[in-house]
């Protein structure tokens, strides 16, 4: 038998002590020591991780033969879009979102598509088989797609898996699974490492597509050790408010495709419902031109969106002018004000600064600094901009435009949806036979350029 020795881990370093303190003596942090178990294996016994990645041996990259990784469409396209093309068999996807987004949601849909051509086993830790029950039908998907375990002992789920060989398998959520190899409290740090070390081992000896929903904190990262997005081999976060309609999935980490891929929904009375369009739920369509707005075109993963950037410009009565965003970067927009200052002569230390991305999606790129520029422009003198006219380039410190990746598919993205006028930097200007048929192109290289404009 092996012995057991408890053994204190900080949830900052990683750190090992052998009892407890109120601070770790490495890093220093406050009431990071967490309880785990150590298992000593005697000498006539294996070890447990014998054999996880598989033989040991030395080679030579050119002896290696590459396989390409079988996908498996899920049936939902904007999922596939996410995941890379489609399932991988053997692979392990997290999937994490505040509560009642819609992840128990999409991953029965998900279930119920392809247990038609394969075995599929959903374990729910959190509700009982009958609300599993109850939701697939008022999804509409049927009683016999899939297969239903109610169990929260890891050690008794793959058990139970390995009778039933599934092919793909749900787990919601993690942190209600514990493994019995320590005292620990469910949800605790070393139960939720512990059992998904369980579970991804599981599914690389057995080639089983795993699924795992996590819960978040109040801050909206996955909730436990920061290494349970290391141990797997998708990460993927729901975006947006349970209350809207709209919902979004983006993905951190994926080692089978590209990241920031982003999916949209629509939640309806019967599930999730890609969105065909997504340009067209970030543009408003105001009936006339409207000050303090402008469209812009970024990239998400491979996909070009076309958004709405709002501004408002109102004078400040306060000492220290208020600078407010949503859905971009607090810091981008005070280096823009100071550019604007410097390099094109307006002040906007006496005005409130208020900038709004319109269908709440959150813009990472730099493309959009010409779009918020313009917007806090058109704002600031109350003067609208032409409705069929977009931008997009980055801004400099130095007053400069430059080009950004993929300025041609941002052209004909917006040229698709009727955009007649760009305003683009001087590098992203394409050769006469590639502008769009009646579009008109501006080529910017400089501030004081843009503000002539």
């Amino acid at each position: 038998m092996a012995k057991t020795k408890l053994q204190y881990l900080c949830s900052s370093c990683g750190s090992v002590h052998n009892k407890w303190a109120g601070q770790c003596g490495d890093c220093g942090e406050w009431n990071s020591l967490v309880e785990s178990v150590f298992e000593k294996e005697n000498n006539n016994t294996s070890p447990r991780f014998t054999g996880y990645a598989g033989k040991a041996s030395v080679q030579n990259m050119c002896d290696i033969e590459l396989q390409e990784e079988p996908r498996t469409p899920t049936g939902i396209t904007e999922l596939d879009r996410v995941l890379g093309g489609g399932m991988v068999q053997g692979s392990v996807v997290l999937m994490g979102g505040n509560p009642g987004i819609g992840k128990s949601t999409l991953l029965t849909q998900t279930l119920a598509t392809l247990g038609e051509k394969m075995n599929a086993l959903y374990v729910t830790g959190e509700e009982s088989l009958q609300q599993v029950t109850l939701r697939a039908r008022r999804l509409n998907l049927g009683d016999d797609k899939f297969q239903l375990l109610a169990e929260t002992c890891v050690e008794r789920v793959l058990q139970l898996a390995k009778q039933a060989r599934p092919q793909v398998m749900v787990i919601d959520s993690i942190q209600t699974i514990y493994t019995e190899l320590s005292q620990s409290a469910p949800g605790s740090i070393t139960q939720v490492r512990e059992s998904a070390a369980q579970l991804v081992r599981f599914a690389k000896q057995t080639n089983t597509a795993l699924f795992l929903v996590g819960h978040v904190t109040k801050e909206g990262t996955l909730a436990g050790p920061r290494v349970l997005e290391h141990m797997v081999d998708t990460v993927l976060y729901f975006e947006g408010d349970s209350g809207e309609r709209y919902r979004m999935i983006r993905a951190i980490k994926n080692r089978f495709g590209a990241v920031n891929e982003l999916g949209l929904f629509a939640m309806t009375e019967t599930g999730l419902k890609t969105v065909s369009n997504p340009s067209a739920i970030f543009l408003s369509r105001h009936d006339e031109p409207v000050a303090g707005s402008v469209i812009t075109v970024t990239r998400e993963g491979n996909r070009p969106l076309l958004i709405e950037v709002q501004a408002l410009v109102d004078e400040s009565h306060l000492g220290n002018p208020r600078r407010v965003t949503l859905g971009l970067d607090q810091n981008r927009l005070s280096m823009l004000l100071a550019v604007l200052h410097r390099h094109g002569g307006l002040a906007m230390y006496d005005q409130d600064v208020f900038i709004n991305i319109v269908g709440g999606v959150r813009v990472t790129e730099t493309a959009a600094d010409t779009g918020m520029l313009l917007s806090i422009l058109s704002s600031f003198r109350d003067r609208p901009l032409p409705q069929k006219l977009f931008t997009f380039g980055e801004i400099g410190l130095a007053g400069e435009i430059r080009p950004v990746p993929n300025g041609q598919e941002r052209l004909k993205e917006a040229a698709k949806h009727g955009f007649t006028h760009a305003v683009i930097p001087k590098g992203n200007m394409p050769k006469p036979q590639d502008i769009p048929d009646d579009m008109e192109i501006i080529a910017v290289s400089r501030v004081s350029e843009l503000l002539d404009i």
